[in-house]
């Protein structure tokens, strides 16, 4: 009897109640239960909103559509989501230019080269498996075969792009990462054209040839690639300078600073505007039945691609390297990711972007704001893999059967073509007409591809700002590897340092030369004695 109170004494002592006391008990654990539910509602506030958003989206629009509105109305029901995309839009070249700079001038050039170089052959790799799982997914789900004729879908223009050569195409690549104006490079960007030049024989006969002599023009839309390698430049010539540039860095670490906190004030009007987004666009909808009775095999031929690489491709990866939840790492961007789905925009991402991976999954500043405007610019991981079904699904229905040298030839052109690809909506259809000249099938029928882009390039943006996430969270875990591995070889060489330097002073010429006058000063006292 006296161990059980001595128990029950010890029990109370420690803090702990009796058991005739439930209301105690209870009193103890629900005031830490909503403490804990209320920590993680304000912790990931800002993804319920948008979560919310989206679903209340969806609802307004399907209400909103019944109604028969006018054109005009329409646009005014998408007007605070034509904001949100201004707002971003407006937030782009400043953090893009400024957030490069700060980041190429703050790593020593050596690292980065090495982190550059791992980032572009991560960006590589996954674009290359996206087309891959394109071509596959359009082979076995085979969208545009079984179909007597081409499906006519009602209400489409001739809104489509111009073939180009594809040499050509890659030219205009390279001619727009050395803009000739860094000004203009903020709003137009360069492009080939064609004139036809006519020209009589010289022989002496009457013939006539007729050639296609390519021209450059101007036109409208951001030229971001210039403009990332002229800051990642101009950071490396600042830190070359060394003191004299220090000023200059500055400037642009706290101009970049200001920007993220412009960020911060936008991402939270990003759930209202990607609400009006998802309404608008429902209610801007024409005869959705038809167009999936048509087109139902490619959308889901398109989307299915993308959530087998966005939910089990990119997450494999990231989680074999880094032993990581990829999850976890998902639901941190998850604001970003729905902000792309309502923007169709991975430039207007970016910002949202960078303040996910840096707030929610622990990626430096350095890294993020280094790696995501090279990620958001090269890595369209999202754009290749609908390029790749979109021109297996056009040759299918032109009964053209691709053999292996084009299926290759698909693949190749269809990663190369997606780094020049912009960063806006409907960016990728305007790369597709190179893969189709590539293989030599016909670009009329990307009309067909336009006709339901408004969808499919929603997911393409999401897997393409996801790409670039995963990317930043790599070089994160590859940057922290390194630098335990510094910290363990500084530790050893301190640790082999330590063990010689105990034992110096037994060798040590002072200890020597005391011992030598000693034992000199012995022998001639010995000698005196003699």
């Amino acid at each position: 009897m006296a161990y059980t109170m001595d128990t029950k004494e010890r029990k109370l002592s420690n803090g702990e109640t009796h058991l005739d006391q439930p209301s105690a008990k209870e009193a103890s654990t629900r005031g830490p239960l909503s403490q804990r539910v209320k920590r993680i509602v304000m912790a990931n506030l800002l993804v319920i909103l948008t979560v919310a958003g989206v679903i209340v989206g969806v609802f307004i629009g399907l209400g909103v559509r019944n109604a028969t509105l006018t054109r005009t109305q329409v646009i005014y029901v998408g007007f605070p989501g034509e904001l949100l995309i201004r707002l971003l839009k407006m937030i782009i070249i400043p953090l893009v230019v400024c957030s490069l700079v700060s980041g190429s001038a703050s790593i020593d050039p050596k690292a980065l080269g090495k982190l550059g170089g791992w980032a572009m052959l991560f960006f590589l790799v996954t674009t290359l498996i996206a087309s891959s799982i394109g071509v596959v997914m359009a082979f076995i789900l085979s969208p545009g075969s079984g179909s007597v004729s081409k499906p006519r879908v009602q209400g489409l223009g001739d809104d489509v792009p111009v073939a180009k050569e594809v040499i050509d195409s890659f030219l205009d690549l390279v001619r727009n990462i050395f803009p000739s104006n860094l000004v203009s490079a903020a709003f137009q960007s360069y492009a080939t054209n064609y004139k036809l030049v006519s020209r009589n024989g010289t022989d002496g006969n009457l013939t006539v040839t007729v050639e296609k002599v390519p021209f450059g023009t101007d036109q409208d839309g951001m030229n971001i690639l210039g403009l990332v390698v002229f800051a990642i430049v101009f950071g490396v010539a600042l830190r070359k300078l060394g003191e004299e540039g220090e000023l200059l860095i500055k400037f642009f670490n706290s101009f970049n600073e200001a920007t993220m906190v412009l960020v911060s004030w936008i991402m939270w009007y990003a759930p209202v505007g990607i609400m009006f987004l998802v309404a608008g666009k429902i209610v801007e909808m024409e005869d959705v039945g038809n167009l999936f009775a048509s087109l139902g095999k490619y959308i889901a031929c398109c989307v299915i691609g993308h959530a087998i690489h966005g939910l089990l491709v990119l997450p494999g990866i990231y989680f074999i390297i880094t032993r990581k939840n990829p999850y976890t790492f998902l639901w941190g961007i998850f604001t970003a990711l729905a902000t792309a789905f309502g923007t169709s925009s991975s430039s207007a991402t970016l910002p949202l972007m960078m303040k996910c991976v840096e707030e929610n999954n622990g990626v430096s500043k350095h890294i993020s704001r280094f790696i995501l405007p090279i990620g958001a610019t090269v890595n369209m991981d999202g754009a290749a893999l609908f390029q790749c079904v979109a021109a297996v699904f056009i040759a299918q229905l032109n009964n053209v059967s691709l053999n292996f040298i084009q299926v290759i030839t698909i693949l190749v052109t269809a990663t190369a073509s997606s780094v020049g690809a912009a960063g806006i909506p409907a960016g990728g259809v305007l790369t597709l007409a190179i893969i189709l000249e590539a293989v030599g099938l016909p670009t009329n029928d990307i009309s067909l591809i336009l006709a339901v882009d408004w969808l499919v390039d929603r997911t393409c943006t999401v897997l393409n700002v996801e790409g670039d996430a995963f990317g930043a969270g790599l070089l994160q875990n590859f940057v922290d590897r390194a630098s335990k591995r510094e910290e363990a070889v500084e530790l050893s060489e301190v640790r082999l340092e330590g063990n010689p330097a105990a034992a110096a002073p037994e060798h040590s010429p002072l200890i020597e030369k005391r011992y030598k006058d000693g034992a000199g000063s012995d022998q001639t006292s010995a000698a005196g004695d003699a």
